[in-house]
């Protein structure tokens, strides 16, 4: 099947380019060719140099920023990236995700960060924020058609974007309509029976360019990687995803915009993962599903007054997620004379969530102190309601229901003060103080109302080199609100758990050097936490299955610290390098597990290093070419038991041809069809022994495709 891919691959190009009759275009190629045009200005042109952080309260470039953030851009999405943001995350220095789900839901940055979705009410560690939408704990929604830019931000954002951001941010920037009206489209074919088909419109829709739009579908098909030998399907993990969106922008008046989005995003993915030889050939005989659809808007509001600029930011938000698997992993004629033996899992859930920020933030003829200090003050509310209905069967019977209902009100206050003491140096306060009350009910007569009340903040001092660098220093104290284990079989002493605090130092340096040729930034990290919720989960019975729960649990204290390091290589005006380098050491302190001390253990998913290098080759008639690696050190699967996985590589590569009006690629991802696991349970699910065993989840395997875009 493969080299049947391969081959039609090779033929379609070579119909393509025999046909070749138009210079270089397209906004992203032409970026490329006149980042190319000369050795010397190359590196001054590129668009890692114009990146524009989004995700701050005030908007800076990326070289301007004070803290550690890694920035993918559109030329890296689409070099680097076909249809989802799974396949950007080892391109980002310490950031990991544990493979629970059909797509990426639960993230860690540096070592922090929830591992599956069963763990209770959303109290998510990394916050995932979609076109100004807060999607935390629920981002598997993140394809990556019509996306601009994703900014990662390391380290507690909490003085920025509250409670569900201790460990950091991720945030999803989609393109914004142009004045110029634009047709693009998409078209991918891969093995795996892969196919995707996607077109956006964008354009001016008023006579005096006042009012702009844009509007883009996709659709995307794939098998999922696994085949069922027992029912004889190839689909039982299959992803079926659909994207849409809708934005318009309006000039009111001179001093007055408004922008609008919507989008509605359904992924319908089968979740047949799971295998009990740990291999990509399942046996279930009742395939789960993992899917989610998302309808939701946002509408920014931005006054320019000669001395502030007032921003409001307004959203809701309405989610339906099912997640369902087959617990056993097996069939009645797979256990034989051990059976019978059949055990499903259904979670229903339901998420809505509105939300209200009012800014107000000072321009220069609105400082104070004769211009040398500017600030900033806003108001923060979000409303978020959860229903979940969790189903359990055994055997045929009821094992478990439990319908809970989930109510929180996040209302936070907020203030930044930016004072400069001369052109290169800058002192930055920022605080916040939110406070959460949350309902918590549940069919098992569970009745909870707590109220959190939390601060954090921020110190960041600014300072630019004679040499043209900047360094900078910060102190910053997250936080993260406490929460409720919903599993029935959680003992009563386990079923809430306290706020989590952090404090993180951190250094760094970023800038341009050697005749403006490499670009780089790189930090080093202390982040020293107190009363940190542990993810984890236990079997209450060795011989029952049926008693394996997953819970959240405070332990003392722990800490993560490492470096980060991000470099970008203009070679020549073909030949440009990158990489992107993470280093972390964590540790648990002061928590007793079930089974084992955890106390001086690295943290669950938290590898000691992780890596990417990626080397690109521009020509200037056109051919491109691009090789991705990254690498992965081992890490703890779990804070509940020791089992680790296998450090690894990966290798993707894509070579293709990019014209006027349209560009054509052929790629392959896991080059060398390297065997990984992104997530692993340890738990005893066989009859008749019941023995402990690690059950792991296999990474994708390779894949070859081509991908073609038109533009006109």
């Amino acid at each position: 099947m493969k080299q049947k891919y391969l081959q039609f691959g090779i033929i379609l190009l070579s119909v393509l380019l025999s046909n070749i009759s138009q210079p270089l275009f397209a906004k992203k190629i032409s970026d490329k060719k006149s980042a190319t045009e000369t050795t010397e200005n190359a590196v001054e042109n590129t668009v890692e140099n114009k990146l524009i952080i989004s995700s701050l309260y005030r908007e800076v470039s990326l070289l301007d920023s004070a803290t550690n953030i890694s920035v993918l851009s559109e030329d890296a999405i689409e070099d680097a990236g076909e249809q989802h943001l799974e396949e950007l995350l080892n391109l980002i220095p310490n950031l990991n995700w544990a493979g629970g789900s059909s797509r990426p839901r639960y993230f860690q940055i540096r070592g922090i960060g929830e591992l599956s979705q069963y763990e209770g009410a959303p109290n998510p560690s990394v916050a995932v924020i979609i076109d100004d939408i807060d999607f935390s704990g629920i981002g598997m929604i993140a394809t990556l058609f019509d996306t601009r830019q994703v900014e990662v931000l390391k380290g507690p954002q909490s003085s920025r974007h509250g409670a569900n951001a201790i460990a950091g941010l991720i945030n999803i920037k989609t393109r914004d309509p142009d004045i110029d009206h634009d047709l693009h489209g998409q078209f991918v074919l891969a093995d795996d029976n892969t196919w995707s088909t996607a077109v956006s419109v964008t354009g001016s829709l008023s006579e005096d360019d006042s009012v702009t739009g844009l509007f883009s579908l996709q659709q995307f098909k794939s098998d999922g990687f696994r085949t069922n030998s027992y029912l004889n399907k190839t689909d039982t993990n299959g992803r079926d995803e659909f994207s849409s969106r809708a934005k318009i922008h309006w000039q009111i008046a001179s001093d007055w915009h408004l922008a609008l989005t919507g989008l509605m995003v359904d992924l319908d993915n089968g979740y047949d993962a799971f295998a009990i030889d740990n291999s990509l050939t399942t046996l279930s005989d009742k395939p789960g599903k993992d899917g989610q659809r998302s309808i939701a808007s946002a509408a920014r509001l931005t006054y320019d007054h000669d001395q502030y600029q007032f921003i409001s930011i307004s959203t809701i938000a309405n989610s339906d997620i099912e997640h369902s698997f087959d617990g056993d992993w097996g069939n009645d004629d797979s256990w034989g004379i051990n059976g019978p033996y059949d055990f499903t899992s259904n979670n229903q859930r339901t998420r809505k969530t509105w939300s209200q920020e009012l800014r107000i933030t000072s321009k220069p003829e609105g400082t104070f102190n004769d211009g040398m200090m500017d600030w900033l003050f806003g108001f923060y509310i979000l409303d978020l309601e959860e229903d979940n209905e969790l189903d359990e069967f055994f055997n045929g019977f009821v094992y478990q229901n439990l319908n809970s209902s989930y109510q929180a009100t996040n209302t936070a206050v907020f203030a930044e003060i930016n004072q400069s003491f001369n052109d290169s140096t800058e002192l930055s306060f920022g605080i916040r103080s939110e406070q959460r009350k949350a309902q918590y009910q549940d069919s098992s007569s569970n009745d909870f109302s707590p109220t959190d009340q939390m601060l954090g903040g921020n110190i960041t001092l600014k300072h630019y080199l004679e040499s043209g660098l900047m360094s900078w220093a910060s102190i910053s104290r997250g936080y993260k609100a406490g929460g409720f284990n919903l599993s029935l079989s959680v003992p009563d002493d386990l079923r809430q758990y306290e706020p989590e605090f952090l404090i993180n130092y951190e250094m760094g340096l970023k800038g341009r050097i050697f005749n403006s040729k490499v670009q780089f930034s790189a930090s080093i990290f202390y982040m020293d936490r107190r009363d940190m919720q542990i993810s984890t989960s236990r079997q209450l019975d060795p011989n029952d299955p049926l008693t394996f729960i997953f819970l959240v649990d405070n332990a003392a204290q722990g800490f993560n610290r490492g470096v980060e390091a991000d470099f970008n290589y203009q070679y020549s005006k073909n030949w440009s390098f990158g990489a992107n380098i993470g280093l972390l050491d964590s540790e648990i302190d002061s928590y007793q597990g079930v089974d084992e001390e955890l106390k001086g253990r690295a943290q669950a998913h938290a590898p000691a290093y992780s890596l990417a290098l990626n080397a690109q080759y521009n020509d200037n008639n056109g051919w491109f070419g691009r090789v991705d690696i990254s690498a992965k050190d081992e890490f703890y699967f779990s804070n509940s038991h020791q089992q680790k996985s296998k450090a690894y590589q990966l290798v993707n590569a894509k070579i293709g041809y990019e014209a006027e009006h349209w560009a054509a690629y052929f790629w392959v991802r896991n080059l060398f069809d390297k065997e990984y696991h992104v997530r692993g349970f340890f738990f005893a699910n066989e009859p008749p022994d019941w023995l402990p065993k690690l059950y792991t989840r296999q990474g994708d395997p390779q894949q070859i495709g081509i991908t073609v875009r038109l533009e006109f």
